[in-house]
């Protein structure tokens, strides 16, 4: 069958005002600096493309990164007349059952999420997607080992890149919301990382710390999502991280990714889902013998029950979470559940009571929540609007708008989501005394930051 001619591709070649043989330059260019060194298109190539061949991937993307540099607007590989109609719908949503499987699926993720495919950005969470991840995590051991034999030698020093990244990445989030970062997060996923998962070689024991390091940014991207409450891609992605937690073999970094999946469902009124990932998530705790993921994990369920109104239940997952907590040993656990003190403890425990309807316990635990590091900043609007919420249920209003309006100074430097939603909710809990002036005051400023 004769190919249609690419007529999208000629139109945007003109506009870009390039000649056949610089694109051609252009892509293999781009090409090295991504660690593919083997590309060689020539004008000749230019020449097939414009005649409707479609080059293999990962060309169309790096096509469409060069085209959008050049005219200074998205460009996608739709927009080249070179659409990649082989991407499944329901990209990521679950965990294959070999690495070499898993790392097509996490890095075509990746771009997907890079190129803003409408798919993606149009996804929603599902419930069956989060269970049969966790189910496939407990389940025995994957087929395929993380080896691969590519042109490109990995070594810690690329492992010790990723990881300085994501904390660096991940101490801006804490500071600014997820929307201030989460774009060069996930560039930095698919031009960084993927080209080490896709074209590198390393043996099992890099491949571990490989998949160990794209595991933790992966979540981290996904944890943006969430913040950003871009459910069904942050969902997807942390499905794709528990796969490359998987892979690493590393128990612990898989029961926090579980813990944060419930941490997603409980946010979005999913109790049930949340309690199932919550339980999950002990059990990967339990094997990695880490005392403050258990106690993350019990508390994720306590949050599952409390909005199930099962006080009793609640009351036991919170007594085995305090347990936990007591014998942890900060100084040798994994260093992404250092956030996760007596203060961070605390919050969670007033996120229960305020679901109970226990103003005075939420008060409490609120108070001891803001004991904090300083560089949480999203998380301190959380609790103080927590605070707030638990002293207007026990009427002490002026004290109450106090904490309110601390939590709305801080909400104005934040690109989260989630923040706004917690200012809505400050809304209507101080609605009913709308009469007075602290509370008029704080209403307009509330429209301000989240209109009506």
């Amino acid at each position: 069958m004769e190919r249609e001619p690419n007529r999208l591709l000629k139109r945007l070649i003109d506009e870009a005002g390039f000649t056949y043989k610089e694109l051609a330059r252009r892509v293999n260019d781009l090409g090295v600096v991504r660690g593919l060194s083997g590309l060689r298109h020539d004008h000749g190539s230019v020449l097939r493309w414009l005649g409707g061949q479609r080059p293999k991937d990962p060309v169309p993307g790096m096509l469409a990164e060069i085209f959008t540099l050049r005219l200074g607007r998205k460009v996608g590989s739709e927009d080249l007349g070179m659409p990649d109609v082989s991407i499944p719908l329901d990209l990521g949503q679950e965990i294959t059952r070999t690495w070499h499987e898993g790392v097509a699926t996490v890095t075509a993720l990746w771009r997907a999420d890079v190129e803003r495919r409408k798919f993606l950005l149009d996804s929603t969470f599902v419930i069956g997607a989060g269970s049969v991840g966790a189910v496939r995590w407990l389940a025995p051991p994957l087929e395929a080992r993380p080896v691969a034999g590519g042109s490109r030698m990995v070594g810690m020093a690329d492992i010790a890149a990723i990881r300085e990244v994501t904390r660096s990445f991940g101490e801006l989030d804490n500071r600014f919301g997820g929307g201030r970062i989460r774009s060069a997060v996930v560039k930095y996923l698919d031009t960084a990382v993927a080209p080490l998962l896709n074209d590198g070689s390393y043996a099992e024991a890099t491949g571990k710390e490989l998949a160990s390091a794209a595991a933790e940014l992966t979540r981290l991207a996904g944890w943006m999502a969430y913040d950003l409450e871009h459910h069904g891609v942050a969902q997807r992605y942390l499905i794709q991280a528990l796969r490359l937690a998987r892979g690493a073999d590393d128990h612990g970094l898989a029961g926090e990714i579980l813990a944060g999946m419930s941490h997603q469902a409980v946010y979005i009124g999913q109790p049930a889902h949340a309690l199932d990932l919550a339980r999950a998530a002990q059990v990967s705790a339990r094997r990695a013998g880490i005392a403050s993921l258990l106690a993350e994990a019990y508390v994720l369920e306590a949050h599952a029950h409390a909005l199930l109104q099962d006080r009793t239940a609640c009351a036991g997952a919170l007594h085995r979470a305090e347990r936990a907590f007591d014998g942890r040993k900060p100084g040798a656990e994994p260093g992404w559940i250092a956030y996760f003190d007596e203060a961070y403890l605390s919050a969670k425990f007033a996120h229960c009571f305020r679901d109970l309807g226990d103003g005075a316990q939420a008060v409490r635990h609120a108070r001891r929540s803001l004991e904090m590091d300083g560089r949480f900043v999203r998380g301190r609007m959380f609790n103080l609007s927590l605070l707030a919420a638990g002293l207007l249920r026990t009427g002490e209003v002026e004290e109450a708008c106090t904490a309110a309006g601390e939590a709305l100074d801080l909400a104005g430097g934040l690109q989260s989501v989630r923040t706004r939603s917690y200012v809505t909710d400050l809304r209507e809990r101080l609605e009913p005394y709308a009469a007075e002036p602290r509370v008029r005051e704080l209403t307009e400023r509330i429209g301000e930051l989240v209109p009506a």
